[in-house]
């Protein structure tokens, strides 16, 4: 076969990378199943297309006005229970699936409660094909004719993908041959019934836009993520019926470009949509084997089906693909089933199942975690760290949420009124998923290589055909070549046989003969290349005409993309403008129904209150009614005692007055007998009669008592001080009393704060405390201790006796307790202590811990009395 020469074509400029600024939202959908029964209690209503309503079941407890709070949640679009899967398809896989021919990543996943219809919605029965089996079947129908030879795309074994020669492919496809195990080729297997018949030839569809310019080949990978760890489903494992043994976890590990992936997850590359979803199948299976030996529940782990689409370009020649690793173009598409997201108390798990319950709502917790934080910062403008690595499942997509790839959820929900509460949980979580942007995926740069090599190659190979064909082309068994059909164009050659030794005419006859032939071929030879660089020329005018057609051709279709995108905007504006509209009329309804509660308690609060004033006007006057009574008995009482009292204070002075006359009485006839010694050397008189003496004149006020020299304040000393040296402490807080007896210690160092110091050069130590004692008055103690050297050389100080020091005022009267033994004369006994004014106004010295006994000591030191 006859090929072009290779020549050098001008590159493709890459398109404009997308800047950062340009974000699109997480694509969130609801998906809402039929009832489990007709007669069976509703909690959810589909109001439009893109809301639905969520009230309370009867028997739930209700809000506090008395009514049952009715929420609103919005999502791109609402799918009710009469969606097929094909419906569902179109507006939420397909675009993900054309993303990943055109080199864009994406991830979709399904969210909500054990029983909501997720593992439906992504799988799908059989006459109703998921999102899983209808994504395969338009894949393989977009790069069916296009698909390269098996095992022409490697796996590396870290995320990327390698080009093997033809030799090496050709090597392997014969090993793969040569296994008994696996079928050669996939039309000859026996489908299962489990899965055959997913999607109806009906509903076939293919993306618009393939690259036929370049090879694709398609890699799958399936794993389970179980209580935080990874499984490979399609890992090829012995599996022992009696001694089963669990399966080995992977790791995640980040390739060059950091993206995460599972180190050493099986990936099977299959070119069919049957040959894929039976590998599906096969891991399906082992997950059921794996979850019935080791006792698990299916429902309570993650599964996570990988479609990885491997594209490189052509060679120039369109014939084999391109044997450069930076040309080939990995994307994938990842379909996730999330485990059911309700509370482990209606799991009913106990044990280790309890334990592996919390460990699945750890990881759903940890994604909602993920989304708060993400959400966070980019309303608040925060840069909070987000922790994806809490998780395995957000660790692994963490990607994607940073810019690789679109993200799109389902959130399933069963609109029982069983599930209400876990219901409301899914739908606060998908609200606040909304909220969250993701940047959008950046173009990946293309071969610039002419388009239409591989067309140009098939249209080269079926011309060579048919030229071969009218020159006598292989007919009754024969095959011609091009060689023949050239040799017969030259002259023929003259005879070649040597008639003898002298013969000297045949071999320069054929001398000429051939020398004719070599200047054909020279004159060939240029007229071929004549023509092959014309041809060339040619080509490549028409290449570089085509490639300034396709660019004016992609200008226009961006600036038609801008145009679309702007009237999305632009639809997208309305829609939300009528949402928030619709939202709006409904919380104006809402207010006004709150509006009105809040009148009627108005007017009652205000007939309350009316009330209330009256009846406190009326109190209000009684009051001043009674006030006016008693005023009244009051004054009454007042004059009374005033009276009561006066006639009191003069019946005491009067009493006193005679009490001082009988001491004065007693006093003079005292001195009569002091001085009746003195004057018995004098001549004695006549005493007087009886009636020549004057009565005294009674004095109503007492006899002024004469005075002396003052007084002078004597200092009481502590009976244990002696001739040792004293540390006085007394704190700031301590109140100056002021009194006649004060504490003397001589020798003394007054300290505020005890110090090693001061104690090293004394022998004992007190301390004054003061304290408010029972009757309200100041108590004063003295703690008296000694002081000696400790082993380690400092002081310390052992507490030894403690003096109480009380004070009186003596116009309490209610406090004093008088004695009931007087004497003769209606005085108290002289000498007596059972007076309480006659107790306090003494000293009391009292050791420590003799509890009145023989330490306890009278002083007759009189205190001196507050004026």
């Amino acid at each position: 076969m006859i090929r072009q020469a290779k020549g050098k074509t001008p590159r493709r400029l890459p398109p404009k990378k997308a800047s950062n600024s340009q974000k699109d939202p997480v694509g969130v959908y609801c998906r809402v199943r039929p009832l489990g029964a007709e007669d069976e209690e509703c909690c959810i209503e589909v109001i439009s297309n893109t809301t639905i309503q969520l009230h309370a079941p009867d028997g739930l407890k209700a809000n506090r006005n008395g009514e049952f709070k009715e929420t609103q949640y919005s999502f791109k679009k609402v799918f009710g229970i009469k969606t097929t899967q094909g419906e569902l398809f179109e507006d939420v896989a397909k675009p993900l699936v054309e993303d990943i021919i055109h080199c864009k990543n994406g991830l979709l996943f399904t969210y909500g409660v054990t029983g909501s219809g997720k593992t439906h919605t992504m799988t799908g029965s059989p006459g109703q094909g998921g999102l899983l089996p209808r994504s395969l079947d338009m894949i393989f129908n977009s790069i069916g004719p296009y698909q390269a030879k098996r095992y022409v795309f490697k796996p590396d074994d870290k995320n990327g993908m390698e080009v093997q020669n033809q030799v090496d492919a050709l090597l392997d496809r014969q090993k793969r041959d040569s296994q008994t195990t696996v079928p050669k080729t996939p039309t000859t297997r026996r489908i299962d019934p489990e899965f055959a018949d997913m999607i109806s030839p009906e509903e076939a569809c293919k993306a618009d836009g393939v690259d036929e310019d370049s090879s694709y080949s398609v890699f799958v990978s399936y794993i389970e993520i179980y209580n935080n760890y990874i499984y490979d489903l399609l890992e090829e494992t012995p599996i022992d019926p009696i001694k089963p043994k669990p399966p080995q976890s992977k790791i995640l590990r980040e390739d060059q470009n950091h993206n995460m992936y599972v180190a050493g997850c099986t990936e099977v590359e299959v070119k069919s949509t049957e040959e894929a979803f039976e590998v599906f199948w096969r891991g399906q299976k082992k997950r059921r084997i794996a979850n019935t030996q080791l006792n698990r529940e299916s429902s309570r782990s993650h599964s996570v089906f990988i479609i990885k689409l491997a594209q490189a370009p052509l060679d120039a020649d369109g014939d084999n693909v391109l044997q450069d690793k930076n040309q080939v173009n990995v994307s994938q598409l990842c379909l996730v089933d999330l485990a059911g997201s309700e509370r482990t108390s209606r799991t009913r798990a106990e044990g280790s199942r309890l334990r592996e319950a919390g460990n699945i709502n750890q990881s759903l917790m940890t994604l909602r975690t993920c989304i708060e934080v993400l959400r966070e910062n980019q309303m608040c403008g925060t840069n909070k760290m987000v922790p994806y690595r809490d998780s395995k499942v957000t660790h692994l997509f963490k990607n994607y949420f940073d810019g690789e790839g679109k993200v799109r959820m389902v959130v399933c929900v069963n609109p029982k009124a069983d599930d209400y509460e876990e219901t409301l949980l899914v739908m606060r979580f998908a609200e606040m998923t909304q909220e969250v942007e993701v940047a959008r995926p950046v173009d990946r740069p293309i071969c610039g290589f002419a388009a239409g090599r591989r067309q140009r190659n098939q249209a080269f190979k079926e011309e060579l055909t048919r030229r071969l064909e009218e020159r006598g082309g292989p007919l009754d068994g024969e095959s011609p070549t091009v060689l023949n059909q050239l040799l017969q164009s030259f002259p023929p050659l003259p005879p070649c046989e040597i008639s003898g030794p002298n013969d000297d005419v045949t071999l320069p006859r054929l001398i000429e003969a051939l020398e004719k032939r070599h200047k054909i071929r020279q004159m060939m030879i240029e007229e071929y290349n004549k023509t092959a660089n014309m041809l060339k020329s040619v080509l490549q005018e028409q290449d570089s005409n085509l490639l300034s057609k396709e660019n004016f051709i992609q200008e226009q279709r961006g600036k038609l993309g801008e145009k679309d995108k702007m009237l999305q905007n632009q639809k997208n504006e309305i829609d939300r403008l009528e949402k928030k509209s619709k939202m709006l009329e409904y919380k104006i309804d809402i207010l006004q129904k709150t509006t009105n509660i809040y009148e009627e308690d108005k007017r009652s609060l205000q007939h309350e209150l009316e009330s209330r004033e009256q009846r406190l006007q009326r109190e209000m006057s009684e009051k001043r009614r009674m006030e006016a009574r008693m005023q009244g008995i009051v004054t009454d009482s007042k004059l009374k005692w005033e009276k009561e009292c006066e006639r009191r204070v003069n019946a005491k002075q009067l009493e006193m007055q005679n009490k001082l006359w009988v001491k004065d009485e007693k006093l003079k006839q005292l001195k009569a007998i002091v001085t009746e010694g003195k004057t018995e050397n004098r001549q004695p008189q006549r005493p007087s009669r009886e009636k020549d003496k004057v009565p005294a004149k009674r004095s109503a006020s007492p006899s002024p008592v004469p005075t002396g020299p003052p007084v002078r304040p004597l200092h009481r000393r502590s009976h244990s001080a002696g001739g040792e040296r004293w540390v006085d402490h007394k704190p700031n807080t301590n109140v100056d009393l002021d009194t006649v007896l004060q504490p003397n210690l001589p020798n003394a160092i007054k300290v505020n704060a005890p110090s090693e110091k001061a104690l090293s050069k004394c022998d004992k130590y007190v301390l004054t405390h003061q304290e408010v004692a029972s009757d309200g008055e100041i108590q004063t103690k003295l703690i008296k201790g000694e002081v000696f050297k400790t082993r380690g050389g400092g002081q310390a100080v052992q507490f030894t006796d403690i003096e109480t020091l009380k004070q009186e005022n003596p116009v309490a009267a209610s406090r004093k307790r008088r004695s009931s033994e007087t004497g003769p004369d209606g005085e108290p006994k002289e000498g007596d202590w059972t007076d309480v004014e006659t107790r306090c106004s003494v000293a009391v010295e009292m050791r420590a811990g003799s509890n009145l006994g023989p330490g306890y000591q009278h002083h007759g030191y009189p205190k001196r009395r507050k004026p």
